[in-house]
This record gives C-alpha cells, sequence and structure tokens, in this order.
C-alpha cells in the first residue's frame, strides 16, 4: 500500500511538473536578468563600455570578451549591458505614449455617442492603415533623431493597432449579460462605464502593456539601425545594430549578438503578455 502510494505520488509530481510553465519561469528570469542591468549594469558588465583597446579591435566571442569586441576594442557584452537602460526606457515609454493614446481613441470610439464613436473610428481606420514606419519616419525628420523622439515615433506609430484593440474589448463589455442587468436595474449610464464596462473591459491592458513594450524595442532598434534612432557611439542596442552594419562580413557578431538580445527581450515579455492574458481568461471563465 505504502509502495502504491509513494508511486501515485512520483507520479502526480511528473505530471505537475510537466505541466510546469518552464516558458514562463524563462521570461521571468530574462526579464528579471535585464531589470538588474538597467538598474545596476556595473555589477553584471566585466569590463568598462567606453574603454577603448584598439589592438584587441574585432576578437571574436571569447572567455576574455564574451560578445567579442568592436572595431575599437571596447567589450561588446559590457555595451550591451550599459545600453540596456536606455533600451528599456525607450520600450517602456513608447508603450505608455502608444496605450495611453490607444486608451483614449478606443474609449472614444467605444463608448461615445454616435456621432463621436463613428468619427473616432474612422480616425483609428486611418491611422491603422497608415505605416508605421512611415509614420515614424515623418516625425523623425521633424524632430530629429534623438530617444525622446524614437519613443513618441513608435507609440504613435503603434497605437492605432492597440486602440482597435481596445475600442472591441469595451464593446464586447459594453454589450454583456451584467451590463444589461445594470440598465434593468435603473444605474445611470456613468455608473455602469464606471463600474461594469471599464473594469472589465480594460483587464486585459496589463498582457497588452507586456506586448507592447517588446514590440517597440523592436521598432525603436529597427530606427536606430537605418540610422534614425539613437545614434552610435551610444550603446543602446539599436545603435549598436548601426555600428556592426559596416562589419557585418568581417565580423558578423557586431550585429547578430545584439540583434539576438533584441529577440530574447521581445519573446520574454510576449511570453509574460501571453501567460497574463491566459491568466485573465480564465479568471474571467471562473
Amino acid at each position: 500500500m505504502t509502495a502504491i502510494t509513494a508511486s501515485s505520488a512520483r507520479a502526480g509530481s511528473r505530471s505537475a511538473l510537466a505541466r510546469a510553465p518552464w516558458g514562463l519561469f524563462a521570461a521571468i528570469a530574462v526579464l528579471g536578468y535585464f531589470a538588474a542591468a538597467a538598474v545596476a549594469p556595473h555589477l553584471l558588465a566585466t569590463h568598462s563600455p567606453v574603454a577603448l583597446d584598439y589592438p584587441a579591435a574585432l576578437q571574436s566571442p571569447s572567455a576574455t570578451h564574451w560578445f567579442g569586441t568592436d572595431e575599437s576594442g571596447r567589450d561588446l557584452y559590457s555595451r550591451v549591458v550599459f545600453g540596456t537602460r536606455e533600451s528599456l526606457t525607450i520600450g517602456l515609454g513608447a508603450a505608455v505614449v502608444s496605450l495611453t493614446l490607444a486608451l483614449v481613441l478606443g474609449a472614444l470610439a467605444a463608448l461615445g455617442g454616435r456621432i463621436v464613436s463613428a468619427a473616432v473610428g474612422r480616425v483609428i481606420e486611418v491611422l491603422f492603415a497608415f505605416p508605421t514606419l512611415l509614420l515614424a519616419l515623418l516625425l523623425i525628420a521633424v524632430a530629429g533623431p534623438s530617444a525622446t523622439t524614437a519613443i513618441f515615433a513608435v507609440g504613435l506609430g503603434t497605437a492605432p493597432g492597440y486602440a482597435r484593440m481596445i475600442r472591441g474589448q469595451l464593446l464586447q463589455a459594453k454589450g454583456s449579460g451584467y451590463v444589461e442587468a445594470a440598465v434593468a436595474l435603473g444605474h445611470s449610464r456613468a455608473r455602469i462605464i464606471r463600474r461594469q464596462v471599464l473594469p472589465n473591459g480594460l483587464r486585459p491592458l496589463v498582457a497588452i502593456f507586456a506586448l507592447s513594450v517588446g514590440q517597440s524595442i523592436v521598432w525603436a532598434s529597427g530606427l536606430s539601425f537605418i540610422g534614425l534612432g539613437v545614434a552610435p557611439p551610444s550603446p543602446e542596442w539599436g545603435a549598436l545594430l548601426d555600428a556592426g552594419r559596416g562589419y557585418i562580413t568581417q565580423a558578423g557578431w557586431l550585429t547578430v549578438i545584439p540583434g539576438l538580445v533584441i529577440v530574447v527581450l521581445a519573446l520574454a515579455t510576449t511570453t509574460l503578455g501571453t501567460h497574463a492574458q491566459r491568466a485573465l481568461e480564465k479568471g474571467e471563465r471562473s
């Protein structure tokens, strides 16, 4: 009997391990590492990010220089670590700008009067059809390339897509059974919107924000790569891509490694957002 019980316990333990969200654990670990790099990069860096060592220029990854060195002999790993703060600042700032604008447009399109909803809805559709890159290029051409410009350029460019998502969520909440019940009970429209529609319609906003951060970093890095974002010698990840572009055949790691770092962070934020969305959906069903 004891053997059967022990065997069942081991089987249950293996089953629990098989169901463990390892992807979520990995995403949290990755985001924790990048957060530490943004707050205290000197604790993680192995060299000074600005120290020049021309005899060691363009060395491939090794035990001494984990990510190799650039054309000036600077340690690429340390530059990636010190560039984390600026890259995350751009990603978070662009996500805040994007979701703030999306929240205003989405709420007006879903909850405004008939004329307001129709007008704002058309504005969202036009902006959504407008190429994000072209919108960002127009803003950068006017204000000039910088971290602040990249934040607003990416934020404005990605806002229409999130505005459509928020509008859809609010319209779904607006037509739900609990709203109909509140109307039947005689609650005012303002109270229904404040207590029923907004809390339920905006519940997925946490997951959307996590997804937006990764997308914003990718877009900002892309702008820097084509020379329209933060410029070298900044260690911002997009600037590192831009700086390594001229050595793609001679020292490919200068472009490949920062690109992989951007992909890893984007995957981590996407994974976290996906799990948050599933948790919210599970809570709604229960």
